[in-house]
């Protein structure tokens, strides 16, 4: 799908540019590192400074951006309480067992969904017993064709044709396994959390750079991702 710019034809129906335009800013803004410029963001849509300026400022009347001190436009206040609002049962029962797993294995963990077709990440849990370790920011996407969050989500389906190999062995042993297959030189080991009655798929998926931590974590990975079930379960 090509990005929408200003010179790129749009899909977008008539009316639908600028919520389109503060649409793109808004993630431009939450992807970046230290904030962005009007000048920035005028480059960014093609358009003049005047017009992006007014962009940035509706994103402050909403609190969904705010100005920093160095004069660039970060996330806002209320992009915290938006993202709560997305799957606040599985936030809720994950986030204990993703600081246990994280602490325990020395590990990153992340909580993965599946929106078309990739697996995203919406929540993060870094490890406090380890001075060094891999972190990403959430809203990362990966196909569920590559890497080992992707691979235990499509395990929780029947097998399919034409899906990878790493699926239907996830399936045999409960949990997947990737190397290198989304950031070099990154191990991966990712379970999906069992769940009926709903069309949201899931895994908890740790991510290291030490084999010896990788090739031991599928069991615990499996039984973290069961236990989140089960918390799932008594809520509903």
């Amino acid at each position: 799908m090509p990005e929408l710019t200003a010179s790129t034809p749009s899909k977008v129906r008539d009316g639908n540019q600028t919520l389109a335009r503060g649409l793109r800013v808004l993630l431009a803004i939450a992807d970046s590192k230290s904030g962005m410029t009007v000048q920035q963001v005028g480059d960014m849509l093609g358009v003049h400074r005047s017009i992006a300026y007014r962009v940035l400022q509706t994103l402050v009347d909403f609190d969904l951006a705010a100005r920093s001190s160095e004069g660039t436009y970060i996330p806002g206040a209320r992009l915290a309480t938006l993202a709560e609002a997305f799957l606040p049962a599985l936030r809720d029962a994950t986030g204990p067992v993703m600081r246990s797993l994280a602490d325990r294995l020395q590990s990153t963990v992340m909580l993965f969904v599946a929106q078309g077709a990739d697996a995203v990440a919406i929540a993060m849990t870094e490890p406090t017993t380890a001075s060094h370790h891999i972190a990403f920011r959430p809203g990362m996407r990966t196909p569920l064709t590559r890497g080992a969050a992707g691979y235990a989500i499509l395990a929780a389906d029947p097998p399919a044709r034409g899906e990878p190999e790493e699926v239907a062995l996830a399936r045999e042993r409960g949990y997947a396994r990737s190397h290198a297959e989304v950031e070099a030189g990154q191990y991966a080991v990712a379970a999906w959390i069992p769940m009926t009655g709903t069309a949201t798929r899931a895994c908890l998926n740790l991510i290291t750079y030490r084999e010896d931590i990788a090739g031991a974590a599928g069991p615990e990975m499996r039984r973290a991702a069961d236990q989140v079930a089960r918390a799932l379960r008594r809520q509903a």
